[in-house]
C-alpha cells in the first residue's frame, strides 16, 4: 500500500515535474524564436547591400551622364569659353604668346535669331585662305588624336580649328576703305572707334600712320552673307585687310584690298558666337563691349 502511494506519488508527481519544468521553457522557446529570427534577418540584410550599393551606382551613373548632356548642349547651343591666344585684340581682349590670356564666353544663341552687327566682338572659323599656315592642335598619335577629339564632341577639349576673334567692321552690301586723309570709312563715312588705342599700339595720333594704322586699302563692297572683320590692335591683327587680294598694279604701289571681295571677308555662317565677358582671369572680369563705330560717324 506504501509502494502504491509511493508510486502514486510519483506518478501524480510527474506532471508536476512536467508542468514545473514547461513554465521556465516558455521564455526560452520565445527567447529561441526571437533568435531564429534574428538569424533569418541577418542573411537577408547582407543579401540586400549588394543591391543598396548597386543602386546607389546606378544613380550616380545617371547624374554623371545628364551633367554630361547637359554640358554638352550648353558648349553646342548656348556659350562656350575660349581662349584669347594672341594680342590682336589689345587692349579689349588681352593675350600673347607664353602669357596667361583672358578667357572669354561666347554667346552662341544670339545669332540664332539675328545677324552679327557692326562693332560686335565675334568668334570665328577662319576660311580656307586664312587658315594657311595652321598647324594642328591634335597629336601625332593615332590612338591620342581619336581620344582628343572624342573629348573634343564632348567639350573638354577645343576643336580642331583655326578660331579666330575680331570685330565686325562692315556687313553685307557695305562698302569699307581707307586713306590717308580720310581716316577708315564705311560708305563713305569716317567711323568712330573710341576701343582703339594707340599707345598700345606704339602710334602717334597725330602722324600720317595713324590714319589706316596699316597700308590704305579698297574700296571693298563686302558681299552679302559676309563680314569685314579687323582687329582693335590694327598693327598687329592679321584680318580682313591680310587676307584679300589686289591687282597687281595697286599691290606694287602699296594699295590693298582691290581685288576679289571675297578673299578678306569672312561667312556669316563661320561664326562661332558673339564674345560678351572675360570669365578670367578674375581681375580682369567684365562684359566685352559692343561699339558699333557707324553709330556716330559724320558724313565726309
Amino acid at each position: 500500500m506504501a509502494a502504491d502511494e509511493r508510486g502514486d506519488e510519483r506518478g501524480a508527481g510527474y506532471p508536476d515535474a512536467v508542468s514545473g519544468s514547461a513554465d521556465p521553457d516558455e521564455p526560452s522557446d520565445v527567447a529561441s524564436k526571437d533568435s531564429d529570427s534574428e538569424d533569418d534577418a541577418g542573411p537577408q540584410d547582407d543579401a540586400d547591400e549588394p543591391k543598396k550599393k548597386h543602386g546607389a551606382l546606378r544613380e550616380f551613373a545617371i547624374l554623371i551622364t545628364i551633367a554630361l548632356v547637359l554640358y554638352y548642349v550648353m558648349l553646342t547651343f548656348v556659350a562656350r569659353p575660349y581662349l584669347i591666344p594672341s594680342e590682336s585684340m589689345e587692349p579689349t581682349l588681352h593675350g600673347c604668346a607664353g602669357c596667361t590670356g583672358d578667357r572669354i564666353m561666347v554667346d552662341k544663341l544670339t545669332y540664332r535669331f539675328g545677324s552679327p552687327e557692326p562693332g560686335d566682338v565675334v568668334v570665328f572659323k577662319g576660311p580656307p585662305n586664312w587658315n594657311i599656315g595652321y598647324k594642328s592642335i591634335r597629336s601625332d598619335n593615332p590612338v591620342v588624336r581619336a581620344v582628343q577629339n572624342g573629348l573634343s564632341f564632348v567639350g573638354f577639349v577645343p576643336p580642331d580649328e583655326n578660331d579666330l576673334v575680331k570685330r565686325v567692321i562692315a556687313v553685307g552690301g557695305q562698302t569699307v576703305e581707307c586713306r590717308a586723309n580720310t581716316g577708315l570709312t564705311v560708305d563713305g563715312k569716317k567711323l568712330e572707334e573710341p576701343y582703339l588705342d594707340f599707345a598700345t599700339m606704339n602710334v602717334e595720333p597725330s602722324s600720317p600712320y595713324a590714319a589706316c594704322l596699316g597700308n590704305e586699302f579698297g574700296p571693298v563692297t563686302v558681299p552679302e552673307g559676309k563680314l569685314w572683320v579687323m582687329g582693335d590692335n590694327r598693327t598687329h591683327s592679321a584680318d580682313s585687310r591680310a587676307h584679300c587680294t589686289s591687282t597687281p598694279a595697286d599691290a606694287q604701289r602699296g594699295l590693298l584690298c582691290t581685288g576679289d571681295p571675297q578673299a578678306g571677308t569672312v561667312p556669316i555662317a563661320n561664326v562661332i558666337g558673339k564674345a560678351q565677358f572675360i570669365a578670367w582671369p578674375p581681375g580682369r572680369w567684365g562684359g566685352v563691349g559692343s561699339v558699333n563705330p557707324q553709330a556716330n560717324s559724320p558724313t565726309q
